[in-house]
C-alpha cells in the first residue's frame, strides 16, 4: 500500500553513504536535494559538504542539485560547491530529475538521488526511475507543512522498516 513511497535505502546521513562503491558500482551522477540533505535548512555550505564535493568530483561523479527553492537558496549553498543546479523544480514532478540527468549526460541507470524527503525527494526519484537514498533529516527546525509531511512519513517509515523485516 505504502510501498511507492518507499526509498530503496535508507541511511543516517548523507555523510556516511559509501560513494566510492557506488562508483564501483556504475553510479555516474549523484543528485542532492539540498535542505536537511546536505546542510540544515537554509544553511550556506560548510565545510563537511564542501570537503564531500571535493571528494564526490575526485572520485569522478558528476553532481547536481535539484531543490524545489528559488534560485537565490540554491545559489547561495552552491557558491563553494560549484555543480550543476536545478532551483524550483517542483519534486515530486519528475520534469527536473530528468533535467539533471541530461546536465550531467547520464541516465536511470548511473544516476543516484539523495534526498531527506518521502512524498517529494524519493517518491519523484522513484517515478522517475532512478534509485533513491532517504537521508535521516539533518535538523529537526523546518517550515510548517513539512513538518505536518514528517508525521505521514512516520507512518510510511513504519511500513518501511516493517517489510524490511519480512525479507
Amino acid at each position: 500500500m505504502f510501498d511507492m513511497f518507499f526509498p530503496d535505502a535508507y541511511v543516517a546521513s548523507t555523510y556516511v553513504i559509501d560513494f566510492e562503491k557506488l562508483y564501483e558500482e556504475g553510479y555516474r551522477g549523484l543528485i542532492f536535494d539540498i535542505d536537511n540533505t546536505l546542510v540544515p535548512h537554509g544553511a550556506p555550505a560548510d565545510h563537511r559538504a564542501v570537503v564531500l564535493f571535493e571528494r564526490l568530483k575526485k572520485i569522478g561523479f558528476c553532481c547536481c542539485l535539484i531543490s524545489n527553492n528559488q534560485e537565490p537558496r540554491v545559489q547561495m549553498f552552491n557558491k563553494d560547491i560549484q555543480v550543476d543546479y536545478v532551483y524550483d523544480a517542483h519534486k515530486p514532478s519528475t520534469k527536473n530529475y530528468k533535467k539533471a540527468m541530461e546536465i550531467m549526460g547520464t541516465d536511470q541507470s548511473n544516476s543516484l538521488f539523495i534526498g531527506d524527503q518521502l512524498f517529494t525527494d524519493v517518491w519523484g526519484a522513484k517515478r522517475a526511475g532512478i534509485r533513491n537514498i532517504l537521508v535521516k533529516p539533518i535538523h529537526p527546525k523546518e517550515e510548517i507543512q513539512i513538518v505536518l509531511k514528517r508525521y505521514l512519513e512516520k507512518i510510511v517509515l513504519y511500513f518501511y522498516k516493517k517489510s524490511l523485516k519480512q525479507r
